[in-house]
């Protein structure tokens, strides 16, 4: 068998066309991280089936993908990562991002939604709140990865804890 995934393990599915789920929707029963072996996915699917806070979907020596769903009227967590770049891309819901020099400080407001892309250079302090009805469904791209190989945080609370 080819030593090359295609989504996680399970039998080849009938192709279909990429805007349905009809065949989709199996695949993405065990997210887990397929860090460091080379992967391939239909990102909106699995971001959008993601019920978890944080889920890391990939991580590899250089670069990490997470899948995040923000309840309605939560947020990702005020943060900075001072050695790492973060690509945020909106799949589902509406919010707003921050950024700033300083925690108490976040100049830049920018409301975002389906296909927004997030651009947070490191050293830079950021959140995302969903404004929204409807979880804020997110994928992350860390570069160098931030979170440890495997990370399944159910909650915010979890993920706050275990970086404390």
């Amino acid at each position: 068998m080819d030593q090359h995934r295609l989504c996680p393990p399970y039998p080849q599915v009938p192709y279909q066309h990429p805007m349905t789920t009809r065949y989709m929707q199996p695949m993405y029963n065990q997210l887990s991280d397929y860090g460091n072996q080379p992967y391939v996915i239909n990102i909106e699917e699995a971001t959008l089936y993601n019920q978890s806070y944080r889920t890391a979907l990939w991580t590899g020596e250089h670069l990490q993908v997470t899948l995040m769903s923000i309840p309605p009227g939560d947020d990702i967590g005020l943060e900075i990562h001072p050695n790492t770049d973060q690509f945020l891309r909106i799949e589902q819901g509406m919010g707003m991002a921050y950024m700033g020099d300083t925690q108490n400080h976040l100049p830049f407001q920018q409301p975002v939604y389906a296909n927004s892309a997030i651009m947070v250079p490191a050293g830079k302090w950021h959140n995302v709140v969903n404004t929204g009805q409807m979880p804020l469904k997110l994928y992350s791209i860390y570069a160098p990865p931030h979170h440890p190989h495997g990370t399944v945080q159910q909650t915010k609370e979890v993920a706050m804890q275990e970086e404390t």
